[in-house]
């Protein structure tokens, strides 16, 4: 028997975007009142519709498998170890968790390749050695920058559509959301999970939030569940032309916690299975807490304030294991902010999708 508690989900829906993409302002109220909807009461939704041609997929998914069927030695030439604190490149399994520094994570079973907002060497924040600034680490493969950036940019564009459909949803002004989103830290992470034969079909990662303000993910198999308010994991497999779409702790605390960032996690599978999460951020000195519309002492106090990508990067320094050697060596040095109103790193979890 289904709970009559609207939060009490039993799946994902399907949410076509297309009317987002026309003049008719009538209709792109109807669509942003139904992924305000999915957002207040599931967290996650799919998106047709979208505007990113399948073509720009499978360019990214045969790089993907390019790279990672490269030797462990010719990856690790890309090793995001090399190139510190932008936080780009090779990331071999094992390699996020949180245990000792020298001690492979025997739960994280995942390779990845990770780049975000390219930026020239001569950019005043890469200058001023900002953390999570940088240019992107491009692997020697043909069309390998032509594909993946063409990937990352159309993402992006949609990133911009659906938060400006969030702002219509939250009866906010135009732009009041879009203009925090100028130079983010937004990555995007080649994920590849090898197939094994042995694995049984449980739990990989543990339930955890997102933490940027949404992420735009899509995968190739199943593997992603989703957690209602009981308790209950929802599975959300890959559907044809769709992306998946999940609010993040930053959103619900803009929001006040109107949109809600809901706990998933992704579970161990033998087939191989490549993943593609953009994890759309905002800028690195925005100030996340609950905007005017949103803000009372019990959104206050639940949603402290944080700087967005101070945030980020601390907890990215606590996963990696190259950036706990660089915390370890003092390359690093943590401000010690413990504000942490999402779920992301409960129950063992790393950042992953």
């Amino acid at each position: 028997m289904i709970s009559e508690n609207p939060k009490a989900f039993d799946h994902i829906p399907v949410i076509d975007i297309s009317d987002l993409y026309t003049n008719d302002f009538e209709k792109q109220q109807q669509v942003a009142h139904k992924l305000g909807h999915a957002a207040e009461t599931v967290g996650f939704f799919y998106i047709i519709g979208h505007q990113i041609p399948n073509e720009n997929f499978e360019k990214l998914l045969k790089q993907a498998k390019a790279f990672f069927s490269l030797s462990s030695e010719e990856k690790m030439k890309y090793y995001a170890g090399h190139f510190g604190i932008k936080h780009r490149g090779y990331v071999p399994a094992g390699e996020e968790g949180e245990g000792p520094i020298d001690e492979v994570s025997p739960d994280d079973n995942k390779e990845a390749f990770d780049l975000s907002w390219d930026l020239p060497e001569n950019d005043p924040d890469v200058l001023a050695n900002k953390p999570m600034h940088g240019s992107n680490i491009w692997v020697d493969l043909p069309d390998f920058r032509q594909d993946v950036s063409a990937y990352y940019e159309k993402a992006i564009a949609l990133g911009r559509v659906l938060l400006r459909a969030f702002e219509l949803a939250l009866g906010l002004n135009p732009n009041d959301l879009n203009k925090l989103v100028n130079k983010p830290t937004s990555q995007l992470r080649l994920l590849h999970y090898a197939y094994n034969p042995t694995a049984e079909d449980h739990l990989g990662f543990g339930a955890h939030t997102d933490m940027e303000l949404f992420t735009i993910l899509k995968p190739t198999t199943a593997g992603l569940e989703v957690m209602n308010s009981e308790g209950v994991w929802i599975d959300a497999p890959p559907i044809e032309d769709a992306l998946v779409v999940n609010i993040g702790d930053m959103t619900e605390a803009l929001s006040g916690g109107r949109f809600i960032a809901t706990s998933h996690r992704v579970r161990k599978v033998k087939e191989e299975r490549y993943s593609f999460p953009l994890f759309f951020a905002c800028d690195y000195d925005v100030i996340i807490e609950p905007l005017p519309q949103f803000s009372t002492p019990e959104s206050r106090e639940k949603y402290p304030p944080l700087k967005a990508g101070q945030h980020l990067f601390e907890v990215s320094a606590k996963a990696f294991r190259y950036m706990k050697r660089m915390v370890r060596d003092g390359e690093i040095v943590l401000a010690g902010n413990h504000v942490t109103f999402g779920k992301h790193l409960k129950e063992g979890s790393t950042p992953t999708e």
